[in-house]
């Protein structure tokens, strides 16, 4: 990256950097670059390529409705119920 490029991200993204921080972020993406180059150099000829690095497994189920708990069990924590529902006090007047 240039100053010109560094410039042109400036304004684009209305930033006020110091010299001393264009300085930094120049020199962050000089050594990102350099690094970028020893990994273009690896020979890839003979990689097969992949999508995932772990295998992906899909676990299906069989999708069967049930009911684990009753009303009765649900409500036997509640402070108090009437016909079935949870009485609760009042939020808003």
């Amino acid at each position: 990256m240039d100053r010109e490029t560094l410039r042109k991200l400036e304004m684009l993204n209305q930033l006020s950097l110091t010299e001393a921080q264009k300085d930094e972020v120049i020199d962050f993406f000089a050594k990102r670059d350099s690094e970028l180059d020893i990994i273009n150099k690896i020979d890839t000829e003979n990689t097969e390529r992949m999508v995932h690095v772990m295998p992906v497994l899909t676990v299906v189920r069989e999708d069967v409705a049930s009911q684990p708990f009753s009303r009765d069990d649900l409500q036997k924590g509640a402070p108090e119920t009437d016909e079935g529902y949870w009485c609760v006090p009042k939020v808003m007047e």
